[in-house]
C-alpha cells in the first residue's frame, strides 16, 4: 500500500499512576529520521519508543513528543546528593568569610542549589513506566499509519491520472512522428526548386538520401517506447508493490525526464515540441508528488 510521508498521530494511555500522551508528526525526508522529545528522567524508554515508531516510519522525518503526567508520585524518588551539598556549604562559608558578607548558610539556601535534591524515577519501576509509555506510542503510531495510508491513496490516484495523461501524449506524438519526415522532404524539395528555379533536374536518390539522414537523426521511436514503458511501470508500482516505494519512484521519474529531454532535442517539429512541453509539465508534477511518498 502506498503511504504518504506526511501525517500525524496521537495516543493516550493511563495506568492509574500516570497519564501519558504521545504525539507523532512526520514530514518528508530522504531517510528515516526519528527525534524524540520527552522528560529527561524517562530517557531510559527512548530506544523502545524508536523501535515502535520505526515499524511504521520507514522513510521520513518523525517528531515524537511524549508528555507524562504523574497522577501519583509512586514512581518518583527524591535523591539527596550529600557530597554536592557539602561542597556548596563549604564554598558558601568560604565566600562569606573572605568578603565579610552577611547572611546565613541555611537549609532553604542549600536545598535550592542545583543537583542537591533531584527527583528521579524509581529504578524498580522503569519497565512498568516504559510499558505504559509504549502503549501510548503504539496508539499514536497506529493513527499515524492510518492517516498516511489515506494520503497515500490520494497520491496514488493523482500519479496514476498523470501517468495516463503522459501516455496519451506519447500516443499523439507517435501518430505525428511519421508525418514529420514526409513534410520535411516536401519542404526540402520545394526549397531546392525555388533556389534552382527548375533549371536543373533534382536526382531522386539525392532527395531520398536527405530524407533518410533526417529520419535517422529525428527518429524518436525508441524514446517513445521507453517513455510509455516507464508510465506502465509507474502504474504497476502504484498498484502492485509492497513496502516503501518512494526511492524506486524517484529513480523512475529521472528516467522519464531523460527520455523527454532526448525526444525534445531530437524533434524538429513544433507540434511535437508542444506535446513534449505538456509531457514535461506532467512529469514535473509527478516528481513533486513522489517526494511525498514513503
Amino acid at each position: 500500500m502506498i503511504k504518504s510521508m506526511t501525517g500525524f498521530g496521537r495516543g493516550e494511555y493511563s495506568d492509574g499512576k500516570r497519564r501519558i500522551v504521545a504525539e507523532i508528526k512526520t514530514v518528508n525526508h530522504r531517510y528515516a529520521d526519528i527525534n524524540i522529545k520527552m522528560p529527561r528522567r524517562y530517557l531510559f524508554a527512548e530506544e523502545r519508543i524508536k523501535g515502535i515508531v520505526k515499524e511504521t516510519v520507514k522513510r521520513g522525518k518523525a517528531e515524537v513528543s511524549i508528555i507524562v503526567e504523574n497522577i501519583t508520585e509512586s514512581d518518583v524518588c527524591v535523591n539527596l546528593n550529600i557530597p554536592v551539598a557539602e561542597q556548596y556549604i563549604e564554598n558558601l562559608r568560604t565566600l562569606k568569610e573572605t568578603y565579610s558578607l552577611s547572611g546565613e548558610v541555611d537549609l532553604k539556601l542549600v536545598s535550592m542549589m542545583p543537583d542537591v535534591l533531584k527527583a528521579v524515577p524509581d529504578p524498580g519501576d522503569e519497565e512498568e513506566i516504559t510499558a505504559a509509555i509504549c502503549r501510548a506510542v503504539e496508539e499514536a503510531s497506529h493513527k499515524l499509519d492510518e492517516m498516511r495510508k489515506i494520503e497515500g491513496e490520494k497520491l496514488a490516484e493523482d500519479l496514476s491520472m498523470r501517468g495516463n495523461i503522459v501516455r496519451d501524449i506519447v500516443s499523439e506524438i507517435d501518430k505525428r512522428a511519421p508525418k514529420v519526415v514526409v513534410e520535411y522532404v516536401e519542404k526540402f524539395e520545394t526549397r531546392i526548386r525555388e533556389l534552382i528555379e527548375d533549371k536543373v533536374d533534382i536526382p531522386e536518390e539525392r532527395i531520398l538520401t536527405e530524407a533518410a539522414i533526417f529520419a535517422d537523426k529525428s527518429n524518436i521511436t525508441e524514446e517513445l517506447v521507453r517513455l510509455d514503458s516507464h508510465m506502465k511501470q509507474l502504474e504497476m508500482i502504484l498498484r502492485g508493490e509492497k513496502g516503501p516505494i518512494g526511492k524506486k519512484l524517484d529513480f523512475l521519474v529521472q528516467e522519464m525526464n531523460r527520455e523527454t529531454n532526448t525526444i525534445g532535442s531530437k524533434s524538429n517539429d513544433l507540434e511535437i515540441t508542444g506535446y513534449m512541453l505538456d509531457a514535461k509539465s506532467e512529469i514535473e508534477k509527478i516528481r513533486e508528488q513522489v517526494q511525498n511518498i514513503e
